[in-house]
This record gives structure tokens, sequence and C-alpha cells, in this order.
């Protein structure tokens, strides 16, 4: 309806004559006869050369479309002039259109021919790029008239050599009652959400009964209106698990409001200013029920190895993520730990060698805890070597100090000889990592039949799959901790080596910052262990030392930091640093009074390394997961490859104000 108004209200060339011959019968009543036929004159030589304009250009076409016609065989030419589709042909360089048959021009509404008429003004929403792509179908249904087609076509090009020939020949088909349909099958199709109150234990169930009865009450009331907006089934599994069944065309909505029934629960506060928090898990896109429950537990369990509070989305294709801001509080229970030990132990006494791992570039928290688990295979008398790439890590003074030990000589392997020890039998524990693109060594995680993951870091999307054993523990200060404590179920600590015992302490002490942040009482606990097995935090505290050149580059690194927003600090490097004087850079800058969290970034091998750090409620892991990289609240890293330093830091600009501004939803592929 809008085109025809705008054709209709489009001046045409019959008007401008119109108004020409108006003028000069006004011109001939004022008595100016001759300037009356001087006029006339004008007006029929203009439209003597516009008709004979139309005539050449009608000619032109009607030729082209001849020459068009002559080249096809006499079947090809019947197909096309009685097309029982609508069809239209035109020049895709000019959108002129050439010749459309009947049942187009009455889909047009417009029963004129369309000679010398553009397509684009007919169909505004279609493009015809996707001819010149060579594609023989449009990629999106195109609106016309209120009813909508997808259109199919062909280039052809008559006169060879001749790129003014060009043409573009579509078929229009009526799609309208089917995409309606499709639509709405769509819309209507069943999303779960599983909610799951995830601090039930310490913000409700050791209340006062009134108390807790009352703080219930007014959950259950939030939830409740929650899911009435989705007119939707909602119903209490347990205690603290409530399941919501809903359309998918009201997920959108949730989505928009990031779903803020997040902090409408966390208002609900118990006497001890504890806040109660949810984790949503939502399946999506699941072909059956069982299939959408399932979807819905992986996310709980994804939203749960990420610290909780948030949400989760799971397709069969990808995870999203939304809220997640919130700090890790300690939630572990020791039946965990020794359930985790005792099928560590058996696996460790099964396996024909124990093969240890971690993440590419292994920090001390990776080696200690590799460490740790040779510990422990030594002691179940089970051959085991540690996976070392021979390119420098911030591990190497560990490393170092490992060789001179006589029990680990040739425990420090290549990845290729580790390949070769590999057999059915063997036993994998990837340490300090849960996502299989970061492990040192990908092609020995896909040999391995059995696989042990131990690690402390948020789950992201991407994470190993398939584990006989998983202690996954996001609450825990590092990957240390987690393994002292399987050591203290396992072993005496006087099996353990005084050189073990550092290697672990020095993790522990790396990830907390010299026991200052995400520290738990299980912190302290697995460091008086390892302190009674012999560790000497002096020797510990050497490896830390720096030379003098790392540490004028690190104070180089603070002295160009800058201030973005309120309190955090970015430096971004232009030179190469080392990883370790880039990471005391971040830890650094906390130290300064107005700095809540800070970011260091610099160039590595092609690729842009970026450090994150937080004391403040800035959750750094959330900030980087936008820019592909992951860890914990307080402490998390990135490594973006093909780009400079000056792009990266854009791109932190851009994830840092997404934080803020309340847009933090993340997706990646599963």
């Amino acid at each position: 309806m809008y085109q025809k108004l705008i054709r209709m209200l489009a001046p045409r060339i019959g008007l401008y004559f119109a108004v020409m011959l108006c003028f000069a019968a006004a011109t001939a009543l004022l008595g100016h006869q001759e300037a009356a036929v001087a006029e006339l004159a004008v007006v029929g030589a203009l439209l003597a050369a516009y008709a004979a304009s139309a005539f050449r250009r009608r000619r032109e076409a009607d030729r082209f479309l001849k020459e068009i016609l002559d080249s096809m065989d006499q079947a090809t030419r019947d197909s096309t002039l009685n097309c029982p589709l609508p069809l239209v042909m035109f020049r895709p360089d000019t959108d002129e259109v050439v010749w459309s048959n009947e049942r187009f021009l009455r889909l047009t509404g417009d029963q004129e021919r369309l000679f010398d008429t553009k397509l684009a003004d007919l169909a505004p929403s279609f493009d015809s790029r996707w001819l010149l792509e060579g594609k023989s179908e449009c990629p999106e249904e195109v609106e016309l008239g209120g009813r909508r087609y997808q259109v199919f076509g062909d280039m052809a090009r008559p006169a060879a050599g001749n790129e003014e020939s060009l043409l573009a020949t579509t078929y229009w088909l009526d799609v309208t009652e089917l995409a309606d349909t499709r639509d709405i099958y769509k819309a209507t199709k069943p999303v779960m959400a599983l909610l799951l109150l995830d601090n039930y234990e310490d913000a409700i169930k050791n209340q006062d009964e009134n108390v807790r009865s009352a703080m219930l009450s007014d959950i259950v009331q939030r939830l409740t209106a929650w899911a009435e907006r989705s007119r939707g089934a909602f119903l209490r599994l347990d205690r603290d698990r409530y399941l919501c069944l809903f359309e998918e065309q009201y997920l959108g909505g949730y989505k928009e409001d990031k779903f803020s029934l997040l902090d409408s629960v966390r208002e609900v506060v118990n006497p001890a200013g504890i806040p109660a928090t949810l984790t949503i898990g939502v399946g999506q896109d699941g072909d059956t029920f069982d299939e959408l429950y399932r979807f819905a537990n992986l996310s709980v369990e994804m939203a749960l190895s990420r610290g909780g509070d948030q949400v989760v989305i799971k397709d069969r294709f990808t995870f999203q993520f939304f809220g997640g801001r919130s700090k890790e509080t300690e939630r572990r229970g020791k039946v965990k730990s020794r359930v985790m030990a005792s099928a560590m132990g058996e696996l460790v006494a099964d396996a024909s060698c124990v093969l240890v791992m971690g993440h590419k570039a292994p920090d001390f928290d990776a080696v200690g805890a590799a460490v740790g688990v040779c510990a422990i295979a030594r002691v179940k008398g089970v051959p085991h070597y540690i996976v070392r790439d021979h390119a420098a890590t911030p591990a190497d003074a560990l490393y170092d100090r490992l060789g001179r030990m006589p029990q680990y000589q040739g425990v420090l392997l290549d990845p290729q000889e580790a390949m070769l020890r590999a057999d059915s039998r063997s036993l994998l524990v990837v340490v300090d990592t849960n996502r299989p693109e970061q492990v040192q060594y990908r092609e020995l995680l896909d040999s391995c039949n059995k696989v042990a993951v131990i690690d402390h870091h948020r789950r992201a999307a991407t994470y190993i799959e398939g584990a006989d054993l998983n202690f996954h523990e996001p609450y825990a200060s590092s990957t240390c901790e987690l393994v002292s404590e399987l050591i203290s179920y396992l072993m005496e600590p006087a099996d353990l080596l005084s050189g073990e015992a550092e290697a672990l302490m020095a993790g522990l002490m790396l990830d907390t910052k010299n026991f200052t942040m995400r520290t738990g009482g299980r912190t302290f606990e697995a460091a008086a262990m390892l302190r009674r097995a012999g560790g000497d935090t002096g020797e510990v505290r050497k490896l830390f030392q720096t030379g003098l050149p790392d540490a004028v580059a690190k104070y180089g690194i603070i002295q160009n930091a800058r201030m973005y927003r309120k309190d955090i600090a970015i430096a971004a490097s232009q030179r190469p640093v080392g990883r370790v004087t880039a990471a005391q850079a971040a830890d650094e800058l906390l130290n300064i009074a107005g700095i809540g969290a800070s970011f260091v970034l610099y160039p590595e091998e092609g690729r842009v390394v970026v450090s994150g750090r937080s004391l403040s409620a800035v959750n750094v892991q959330v900030i980087l997961e936008a820019l592909g990289g992951g860890g914990n609240a307080g402490a998390a890293g990135a490594q973006i490859p093909g780009k400079t330093v000056d792009q990266v830091l854009e791109e932190l600009h851009t994830a840092v104000d997404r934080y803020f501004d309340g847009d933090e939803e993340s997706a990646e592929p599963s």
C-alpha cells in the first residue's frame, strides 16, 4: 500500500507536459499569442523527442527480449512464456525490469507493463546480490504486497562477451502459509527451565522455622510472578528446585531484561544478611521433553561450575550466559573430596602409567598440581610423567628445581615422548584447566582412553567431556589446594617429599597472592598439611624472585597504566614482556588506592595476551570471556591471536562497557 501511494504521488512525464500546456494556454489568454505559439512549439518538440526516445528504449528492450528468446530452444521458450509462477526479468546492474509475465503483474497490483521500472521500487526488501554470487535461491524470504515469497533465479548472458546484456530471471513462489506455520511452530516450541536456590543451606535451611517459611514464601511468590509472564507451567520439584515450562516466544523477553529474576531473588535476605541466590538452567531447541530436561540439567551444572547466581541457556549447539557477576564463596564439603580421593586412587592404581598435563604456558599452580599427582602415583608404585614443552614458561624456575631432584629424573617428558608412553591403560590427568583447546598437547588428550580433570577455574562453554573423574571446584583457591586435599586422603604427609610440598605450596601462594586473595578455611588447612610435610616457605619465596630487568619492566607497565571508568586500571604495552612480569604488574596495580580491577595487555608471538585481576565486585572472568578468555572472578586471562594491542584494547573497552551497562550475555560453541 505504501509503495502504491509513492507511485501515485511521484511525478510522471505526462504531468510535466500538461503543466507546460497550461502555461501556454495561460499565455494565450493574456493576449500574448506569439509567445503562446512559441511555447506550444517547444512543447511539441519536447514531446516528439520524448516519444522517439521512449520508442527507441522500447524497441531496444523488445530486441533484447527477442534475442533472449531466440537463444532458447522451443521447449525452454514455451516454459518461460507460460511459466505458472510469477516471473520477472531484469538487469542486475541497473535493476531495470525488462519483462514480466501476467502473474507477476497481478502480484505487484499493477496491470500495466513494467517497462522502465526499477525492481527495487516494486519490492524494496529484494536484494539481487545472491544472483551475482552465483546462487540459485534467495537466502531470505521477500515480502511483497503483504505476502511472503521464496525467490529462485539465475543469470544469463545472451550476447557472448557483452557485459551489458547480463540478465537475471527470477521466479517467485508464494510461501506465506508455509512461513506463517513455521513461525507459529517456532514460537510455540517448548522451553524448559530448572530454577535452583543454590545457597539454600547457607541462607534458608539454618534459620528458625518462621524465618525460613517467610523467606521461602517470598521467593516462591517472585518465582511464580516470573513464570506467569510466559503463561507457563510452574511446579516445585524439591525443597530448593523448581521447574518452569513455557513457549519459546517468551524467551526473548526474559533475555531482554537480562533475567531480572536473579536480582529479584537476591533482594530476599536472611537475618544474618545473607541474600538468597538463584541459578537457572534453560533447555532450548530439543526434539523431545527428555532432551530439553537434559539440556536444562547441563545448564544448571554449567552454571554451578561457574559459581552459581546466573542463568545458562543450552541448545543443541551453544551455551549462553547471563549474570554470573558475583564472586564465588566456599561451599565445599569434605565428603566430596573424600569420594574424589577414593576414585582417584582407584584410577591411578589400575593405570599402566600416569601422564600429567596442564594448560599451555603452565604456571606454578599447574606444575605444582602435576607434582602432587605424581606424588600419589609414586606412592602407589605406578610410573608417572609430567608433560613439559621446552618453550619458555612462567614455571621454568620450578621445572629447573624438579630436574635437580633424583626422584624426578626422567619424569619430565616432551609431548612426543608422552605419546609414545601412552597405551590403552594409561591415565591422563589434566590439571589447572578444563578446556580442551587450552591443554599443552591436544593430541595426547584425544589419544588417551582414561582421563581425569582437576581444576578450579570457572567452566566455559567448551570443556573436557566424558572424563572418568572430574574434580572441579570453582570455589577453591587453586588446583594445588584440590590436589593437596586428595593427598591428605591418599597418603601420609611424611610420604610427601619436601620438594613436592614446596611445589604445591608455590601454586597456593601464586593463586592466593601470598594468602591474601581467594582464601578459605580449606586453603589454610592445605597449607598447614604442606608445611608439616616439610615445605619451606623461604625456599618457595625464592621461586618468585625476578631479575632487575623484569622488575624495571614491571614498573614501566604500571607507569603507563591509565584509568578507565571509575576504578579500573588498564596498562597496554606495545612491547613483549614476560607473563610473570605482566601478572605481577596487574597484581601490583591493585595495591594502588582507588583501583579495584586491573588489566595488562602485551603482544606475544602473533597474539595479544591479557591478564586481569580484581579486588572489588568487578568480575574480570565475565569481562575477559567476551574476548575468548576465562579464569575466575578475581583473576582471569585471555589470548587473542591475529590482532594488535590497540585493537584488543578497543575490544576490552567495549567488554568493560557492556559489563557495566548490564549487557553481559555471551555465547560460545558447545
